[in-house]
């Protein structure tokens, strides 16, 4: 069964290139991973702060890997100097059937 979540977190003012520029390079990452299906992040249009990721994988063996990923970890010790909150919000999501 496929891992399907968004992620969300609010960057502090002046960090906003910091974080864009530190997820182009984690999408590009997250994407070869070989469990990944989908890594898609946003900006709110009206708060251009706010982030949304959304993520699917396709187990959760393939969600485990991704998490213990080394550049997952280094990014997110980098990103908590960043953002708001104390790490990303995570938000589990299941299929309407």
């Amino acid at each position: 069964m496929t891992k399907t979540l968004y992620a969300e977190f609010t960057v502090k003012p002046g960090s906003e290139p910091v974080v864009a520029e530190m997820m182009r390079e984690l999408s590009e990452q997250v994407r070869r991973e070989p469990g990944n299906r989908l890594f898609l992040p946003y900006t709110r249009q009206s708060s251009p702060r706010e982030y949304f990721v959304f993520e699917v994988y396709d187990d959760e063996a393939a969600f485990e890997e991704h998490i213990s990923a080394d550049y997952g970890a280094r990014f997110n010790a980098k990103l908590a100097d960043h953002i708001v909150e104390d790490g990303s919000v995570l938000t589990w999501l299941q299929p309407v059937n």
